[in-house]
């Protein structure tokens, strides 16, 4: 059993290092439990401009600037079936945001990592938390690599792992079918991107199963990914590792992107990744970044999320370990903090799905400055809480997106087309009408002669395209033929 930590911290991405980081130079002593070894592959490539002016205060510009990465002043958002796009940059917002970049995490966390290390942070790879004995304020156990290791304070930064949320049974699924996602994503080398000083902005491109993004990392590399429902793929009948590949070749803008392409034929996973952990902060714990919750990749705003989170959460454990502030209050104030500055996000992210907020969007203009809002919320600038200015349009936008449904406040957009034909199930119902059919010709055999000539003449070989259209000049003629025929008035 090793001597007592000031504070342990599950995870060694970017919120854990930045939890140790800050801690350990408060002259804490910390440990950080990692499972994997650096560098290891991970998405959430891109990175929000609010990240940016953290990275300068806690002194990591310089050993950024050391890595590859791409700079990134704005994003481009566009449809599956049309080449031209929507662009903006974050200048442009209400609330301005600074340049920020695309990085390859693999060498982005690594570099974290290290600087906690050299903070004073005690490191520890390959080290998967077992279990967790004790969680109270002040009086922490964990069980990771065959030892156990004792601390005052915990800070989950596991993110998707969820340990502590595993552990209390607080890790909520969403139980709304249209928040529920899976992503299919790789790595691949000489994607077509913008040019010039758009060549950093993400790409996201929609299509009417979903969305994929193109994220340039390096001068070569780039980050193509897919987000879709778990029960669009499951009809498929193609292998979750190659549903990728599969979905590229059915969307014009990304084949288009994509025709010079060079990766690998098979693509990564990630299911059930929509999900949320209450309370954020309790006895003797912080839930940091993923850890406490995760709704959606779409506007990057994971390692943003972690970042800003874990130098929250590092100065109210500072507070807790150092007397300034009870426990209880310091859980609150964090709490607070996470659920005040996140709810525009998860808000936003849930109006992203619907036909009228992307109409909105792509317009790309609007009254009362409102797209310069959303541009600033795109850009993180909600931390630690959305100013006045940018909530209140925030809330008049999503009135608008609701207004949207039922009269046209902008141009309407026609819905996209599947990225597939549905034969099978077409021509299984086209099979089961036609059966329908049949049998009602058989019942009307009986009818006059021409009632009889006018069902065979519809009922003969009923196709998809037939029946819509003749349907109701069918009954039509079976009306006319009845009236035709009816009997003739008894004799008084």
């Amino acid at each position: 059993m090793s001597a007592p930590y000031d504070a342990i911290i599950i995870g060694g991405g970017p919120a854990g290092s930045v939890c140790a980081l800050l801690l350990a130079r408060k002259g804490l002593r910390v440990i950080v439990l990692e499972k994997s070894r650096h560098p290891r592959f991970h998405i959430g490539e891109s990175i929000l401009p609010r990240n940016f002016p953290l990275i300068r205060e806690i002194g990591l510009e310089d050993a950024l600037n050391r890595l590859p990465h791409i700079p990134k002043y704005g994003a481009e958002f566009g449809w599956g079936n049309q080449f031209q796009t929507m662009r903006f940059l974050f200048s442009d917002g209400l609330v301005p945001g600074s340049p920020t970049f695309n990085i390859e995490r693999s060498l982005f966390d690594q570099m974290l990592s290290q600087q906690a290390a050299a903070a004073g942070a005690d490191v520890r790879q390959d080290t998967a938390v077992q279990a967790i004995g004790h969680l109270e304020d002040k009086n922490v156990e964990i069980e990771a690599g065959g030892q156990i290791f004792r601390g005052k304070i915990l800070l989950d930064c596991s993110g998707q792992a969820t340990v502590v949320a595993r552990h209390l049974g607080t890790r909520k699924a969403f139980t709304d079918e249209s928040l529920q996602k899976v992503a299919y994503f790789q790595h691949f080398d000489n994607v077509e991107r913008l040019p010039g000083k758009e060549n950093g902005h993400p790409a996201i491109i929609m299509c009417r199963e979903g969305w994929f993004w193109l994220i340039g990392l390096n001068e070569v590399k780039t980050s193509v990914g897919f987000v879709t429902h778990p029960g669009f793929t499951k009809e498929l009948g193609v292998g979750a590792d190659h549903i990728l590949h599969w979905a590229v070749a059915r969307c014009p803008v990304v084949r288009q992107r994509m025709r010079e392409a060079r990766g690998p034929e098979t693509n990564r996973v990630i299911a059930d990744f929509s999900y949320v952990c209450s309370p954020h902060a309790g006895p003797g714990y912080f839930l940091v970044g993923d850890a406490g919750g995760f709704l959606d990749p779409i506007f990057s705003t994971g390692v943003t999320l972690a970042m800003i989170g874990a130098q929250e959460a590092a100065k109210r454990a500072e507070d807790i370990l150092c007397g300034n502030l009870s426990p209880d209050y310091a859980r609150r104030a964090y709490s607070k903090f996470v659920t005040g500055s996140t709810a525009i996000f998860w808000r936003l992210i849930r109006s992203y799905y619907r036909h009228s907020f992307r109409e909105l969007f792509m317009n790309g203009t609007g009254p009362l400055h409102v797209h310069n809002a959303v541009i600033s919320t795109l850009a993180g600038q909600v931390f630690p809480r959305p100013c006045w200015a940018l909530r209140w349009r925030m809330r008049f936008f999503e009135l608008c997106v609701q207004l949207q449904r039922f009269v046209p406040i902008c141009s309407a957009m026609p819905r996209l087309g599947p990225m597939r034909r549905r034969i099978g199930r077409r021509e299984a119902g086209c099979s089961r009408i036609a059966n329908l059919f049949a049998a009602l010709a058989r019942w009307l055999s009986c009818w006059p002669a021409g009632c009889r000539q006018t069902a065979s003449s519809f009922f003969a070989a009923p196709t998809r395209s037939s029946i819509p259209s003749h349907f109701w000049g069918f009954w039509r003629r079976v009306a006319a033929s009845f009236r035709s025929h009816r009997r003739p008035p008894m004799a008084k």
